[in-house]
């Protein structure tokens, strides 16, 4: 990698990763909320009680009925989000070509799996019906999916220069 590649691309490569790893910690925190909120006043079943007629797994009693799914695919993604920012450290640290192939794959999956979240979040959206917080969490994965891609092209548009 040249000196120009190394000091132009560098600092905005590390903007992104500092961006990307706080919205997906915030996904992961309203996730975790979305989460704990379903599984406490979700369906309730016990041994003296039948299951209701239209009982989802995957339902969360707010929202609609793309919030399940949503929540799901968002708290997966932000999982991998964060491990593939981790490994982008790596590579900001190094700047080199044998830790770019680690941090090219890693963000690719990642972003991979952000879209398909926010495929969901594009249904809730659709469906209405939401809160606050799902809101947030919608508006952070529609921004991570395109952040995520420039920083893919950030790491990966310098190993290209010579």
């Amino acid at each position: 990698m040249s000196k120009m590649a190394n000091g132009q691309l560098k600092p905005v490569a590390t903007l992104l990763l500092v961006l990307n790893f706080c919205m997906y910690v915030i996904i992961l925190g309203i996730g975790g909320w979305a989460m704990n909120y379903g599984i406490d006043h979700g369906f309730i079943i016990g041994p003296r009680f039948n299951l209701p007629a239209h009982f989802s797994p995957i339902y969360f009693p707010v929202g609609n009925a793309a919030t399940g799914f949503f929540v799901v695919f968002a708290l997966i993604a932000g999982v991998v989000g964060v491990a593939s920012a981790l490994c982008g450290f790596n590579h900001i640290r190094h700047w080199n070509i044998d830790s770019l192939q680690a941090a090219v794959s890693a963000a690719t999956i990642s972003w991979s799996l952000t879209l398909l979240a926010m495929g969901f979040a594009w249904k809730q959206i659709e469906l209405q019906l939401r809160n606050a917080r799902l809101i947030t969490m919608e508006a952070f994965l529609i921004i991570l999916c395109f952040t995520q891609l420039v920083y893919i092209a950030a790491i990966h548009g310098a190993s290209t220069r010579t």
